[in-house]
């Protein structure tokens, strides 16, 4: 079996290699038979540059380009739709998450009867983004009345079966909850892996920047929620 890992790259041009590397050591150290979906969301620096240099020199790397951004989800289902893998997860390029916690969920993936959705299970985070989580599970559990807890935790592992179910997914942070939210609806099981959340080493999130960018992506994923409703 093989399992595609996409990973949305907004401006990470000094990431890329780096995370090729982590990558490559994982599946031969694991004998894991990897796809890495390196998609180029759109970036103005030269990370389609280095995505097609190490693509070029590794075959289990796939680029994808985005010319023009439109979120983060995009950038995501943009790589899924070019995806081969029976297995499909995705997470940032920041490497805040270890990538090696995909090896512990994909051989959870091949040897359970039945299908899943594993998500990380974030720690040692800030206590405003922890704070942040728990107002935004804690409304999306009342609001959608299913429970529903860290729904951005990454990494996230599905099966191309559950993918494959999927009707006008949304291009934004709202796809996390739009994976978790429908794979409850489908009675797929959730599997939670600890991952240890790690200080961003190079460049800068182009999304949590302070307050004002929470309170945005707040109010999009908020008047998500309501379409959301609609899937019931």
């Amino acid at each position: 079996m093989r399992a595609s890992i996409i990973i949305p790259c907004f401006n990470e041009e000094k990431n890329i290699i780096k995370l090729v590397e982590r990558f490559k050591t994982i599946a031969l150290s694991n004998m894991v038979d990897l796809e890495l979906v390196l998609v180029d969301n759109g970036s103005k620096d030269g990370t389609i540059d280095e995505i097609m240099k190490v693509a070029d020199q590794n075959k289990f790397v796939k680029p994808v380009k985005v010319e023009v951004n439109q979120g983060y989800g995009f950038g995501i289902l943009s790589g899924l739709k070019e995806a081969n893998g029976d297995w499909l997860g995705w997470m940032h390029a920041d490497l805040q998450s270890d990538p090696e916690i995909f090896i512990e969920m994909f051989r959870s993936a091949i040897n359970e009867d039945g299908d899943f959705l594993y998500k990380g299970k974030r720690k040692n985070r800030p206590i405003v983004d922890t704070l942040f989580t728990i107002g935004m599970s804690c409304f999306e559990t009342i609001y959608l009345g299913t429970r529903l807890w860290d729904i951005n935790a990454q990494p996230t592992l599905l099966s191309k079966k559950y993918y494959q179910t999927w009707t006008n997914p949304p291009y934004d942070f709202s796809l996390d909850l739009f994976t978790y939210y429908m794979a409850k609806k489908q009675n797929i099981r959730i599997k939670r892996f600890e991952s240890v959340q790690r200080v961003r080493e190079n460049g800068v999130s182009s999304w949590n920047t302070g307050m004002k960018a929470r309170i945005k992506l707040v109010k999009r994923v908020l008047a998500y929620s309501k379409e959301m409703k609609n899937y019931r």
